[in-house]
């Protein structure tokens, strides 16, 4: 990485994939059973570099999803870490998304796109601080509406990331970042419902007994049951008693504890539960691959002793009718082999055939006949009246030339062709040099000499009256004839693919 100043910074363009109900996600965990799906999503985001010592700012600005929100993060580098300041204001209450979220999380993301939870931002009246460190160098800071404050992944509720000042020190360099985000599905309600007296934010209930409320939950969700038992119980257990310590009055101290000991313990839960079950699913996975190889080798072992056994009664039977029989069925088969064989042969000349076609009408007109594969060069890539070919006669037939070259076995008949004016012999002789020119360039360009073959027609076989101007100019032409066994002959009527070079 270039280096800039004492300050790298990192700007992260990437558009960010729209949160709808038709939206493509990328599951990387989770079943019928726990709906827990996990998508990468792309954001637009800015990462500074703050390994050398000294303190700089970033502005925080809302994002489309709570646009007033507005702050600041005071950030100084320092040996073996660094310190981050942060004062937000206008938050909105985090349940304004819904009630699975109860509080906002400041996060690190590195330019790797690897997350770090920096703590929670506790709102009161819109306004929140936090104080915190890292031992982090380069990073973004965003803000999202999380469940609760332990999570280890944010969700896709980013209502806040860092802009870079003008006063912020450094340069920049363009970095692209993607990082995983737990869509907003996740959290809602898959077994346990949400009651809203329980989960709705109040004055009343802690908010650390709400949050381990609902870590519990999205636990569960998680199949923590299953997969993670024991951790899960010790969750319910350090959740009952918060609640325990609630109802007693306790004071928020006892409570907090007991309540973000059980968040902690319910996060630690779920990311086992989401561990261990991409774990069974693959183990799953590999089980059925094994057990579907397992089972095609042994019908193979079966089809083969099955084909060895009727070998040997063959070979063994004595009856000349059971001979006749197999004598008339291997027959048939060796004729429906051969036939299939004989088609294949020809489907796969004909599809050669047609690419050549293809390929020859990029270059010049070419068109499929009984006679074979006729590209014609018109008189204008020619000198008027001579056979020396211009310089767009020169490149196109360079392109024919390695064209002809992927076709070893090609043999191709070069015609020259004038209109009727002038003498007879001057004609037929200028319609042969021309010929002659054609291949002389084309065995210059590799072609096989020994598959060439050139004559001069003069005014024959015209195409187009010679009474027009227009009508003798199609007759001036070379028309190259290409035949070969690997493009066979071609069936129908003559048909000539329309868009070919001019």
């Amino acid at each position: 990485m270039r280096k800039l100043s004492w300050l790298y910074v990192f700007v992260l363009p990437v558009v960010m994939l729209a949160v709808s109900a038709d939206c493509q996600q990328t599951p990387v965990s989770g079943d019928q059973t726990s709906g827990y799906q996990m998508r990468i999503i792309s954001r637009s985001t800015q990462a500074v570099d703050y390994h050398h010592k000294g303190t700089t700012k970033v502005d925080l600005r809302g994002t489309d999803l709570s646009s007033q929100v507005q702050g600041k993060a005071q950030v100084e580098g320092k040996a073996g870490g660094v310190k981050v300041d942060v004062d937000i204001a206008h938050l909105p209450p985090a349940n304004n998304f819904g009630l699975a979220y109860l509080t906002y999380v400041l996060w690190a993301i590195t330019p790797e796109g690897r997350p770090r939870n920096l703590g929670e931002l506790i709102v009161k009246d819109g306004k929140s601080a936090l104080h915190t460190t890292t031992d982090l160098q380069a990073f973004a800071l965003i803000v999202t509406a999380e469940p609760y404050f332990a999570v280890t992944q944010p969700s896709d509720l980013v209502v806040a990331q860092n802009v870079i000042r003008r006063d912020t020190k450094g340069g920049f360099e363009p970095v692209d970042v993607r990082f995983e985000l737990i869509s907003r599905d996740t959290y809602n309600s898959q077994v346990q419902p949400i009651n809203q007296p329980v989960y709705e934010v109040s004055n009343k209930t802690p908010l650390d007994l709400l949050e381990a409320r609902n870590s519990v939950r999205i636990a569960k969700d998680a199949g923590a049951g299953q997969y993670a038992p024991s951790e899960l119980q010790k969750a319910q257990d350090l959740l009952n008693e918060a609640e325990d310590y609630y109802r007693r009055k306790q004071g928020t101290g006892p409570i907090g504890t007991a309540a973000r000991e059980a968040a902690q313990t319910a996060e630690e839960a779920r990311v086992m539960s989401v561990k261990r079950e991409q774990d069974e699913q693959a183990a799953q996975e590999r089980k059925a691959a094994a057990d579907q190889a397992a089972k095609a080798q042994a019908e193979a072992q079966a089809q083969q002793a099955a084909a060895a056994q009727a070998q040997a009664q063959a070979a063994q039977s004595q009856a000349e009718a059971q001979q006749a029989e197999q004598a008339r069925q291997q027959a048939a088969q060796q004729a429906q082999q051969a036939e299939q064989a004989r088609q294949q042969a020809e489907a796969d000349k004909a599809q050669m055939r047609a690419r050549m076609l293809q390929q020859l009408n990029q270059v010049l007109t070419t068109k499929d006949t009984a006679r074979g594969l006729i590209v014609s060069m018109p008189d204008v890539l020619f000198d008027t009246g001579k056979a020396d070919l211009k310089p767009t006669a020169r490149e196109r037939l360079a392109k024919v030339a390695g064209i002809l070259l992927a076709y070893p076995d090609i043999h191709v008949e070069i015609d020259g062709y004038t209109d009727s004016t002038g003498s007879l012999e001057f004609n037929e002789r200028l319609s042969q040099e021309r010929a002659e020119s054609v291949r002389s360039y084309l065995t210059s360009q590799g072609v096989n000499q020994s598959s060439i073959t050139t004559q001069g027609f003069g005014p024959n076989d015209p195409i187009a009256s010679n009474e027009t101007s227009a009508g003798r100019q199609q007759n001036r032409r070379v028309e190259l004839v290409v035949t070969g066994s690997s493009i066979g002959q071609r069936q129908g009527q003559n048909a000539e693919v329309p868009g070919a070079s001019q």
